[in-house]
């Protein structure tokens, strides 16, 4: 058995350990890249072929999660399905590079940037480097907020400040449907059950069930924050609009 692929035989991680501090420092260069490559992609097919690298390195990652999965053995319905926030998340990325989509933009640039961020900064994984899961976890995520950034600084999309209620909105019918999913496997998708074995923001929200209505403040708090950036920006832009 090959330990870099072995589901049942691994590392425990840790956060904040070297290698998830390694990957943390990946994520940033990736960003710095994407910015500093902002005008070269903009021109010419460069455009077009960014986004589709990006959606392909999503693709691969959740088809090959998925062979994993069933090629361990350990491809379970109660476990398993993309019904994570950031699993949704990268769906709707790729159908957003692929289509141009701005509606899928308003939502992913809060659901998919502030849940990967979170999801980076305290990793609810069992598996340490250099198994395939930790690897595909830190790719993923990463890909989610290059994702979203890359909308934004190459195909120069704007989150508006009614896309941070949409984006509620959105979260709280995952929420029921997830909900509903989770009572019929068994599973604990989204943590809506019970908080994860490992340490997260949900440590310091409160017991079940109280924690899930801190996650909302906390969500939404969160939302504004990324909207903040854009906020002077837009205001003035619809200022100069009623000018004329």
């Amino acid at each position: 058995m090959n330990p870099w692929l072995d589901a049942r035989h691994y590392e425990k991680f840790q956060a904040y350990s070297l290698s998830h501090g390694v990957f943390l420092v990946v994520m940033v260069i990736a960003i710095f890249i994407l910015f500093q490559s902002r005008n070269w992609l903009k021109q010419g097919n460069h455009r077009r072929n960014g986004r589709y690298v990006i959606a392909c390195i999503l693709i691969v990652c959740e088809s090959s999660l998925n062979v994993w999965y069933i090629t361990e053995g350990t491809y379970r319905l109660r476990s398993t399905l993309p019904l994570e926030l950031c699993s949704i998340s990268l769906y709707l990325c790729v159908l957003m590079l692929f289509t141009k989509s701005r509606t899928i933009f308003q939502i992913v640039y809060f659901t998919g940037l502030g849940g990967a961020l979170q999801a980076l900064l305290t990793p609810a994984l069992a598996y340490a480097y250099p198994n395939y899961r930790f690897m595909e976890f830190f790719i993923a995520h990463i890909a989610i907020i290059l994702a979203v950034l890359y909308m934004v600084w190459v195909e120069g999309y704007r989150p508006k400040l009614f896309s941070v209620a949409l984006a509620m909105i959105f979260l709280n019918v995952l929420l029921v449907v997830v909900g509903f999913m989770n009572r019929i496997t068994g599973g604990n998708y989204m943590f809506i059950a019970r908080k994860p074995e490992t340490a997260s923001l949900l440590d310091v929200l409160g017991p079940y069930p109280w924690y899930l209505l801190s996650l909302e403040g906390v969500a939404l708090l969160m939302f504004l924050l990324l909207y903040l950036p854009f906020s002077f920006g837009n205001r003035r832009a619809a200022s100069g609009t009623l000018q004329r």
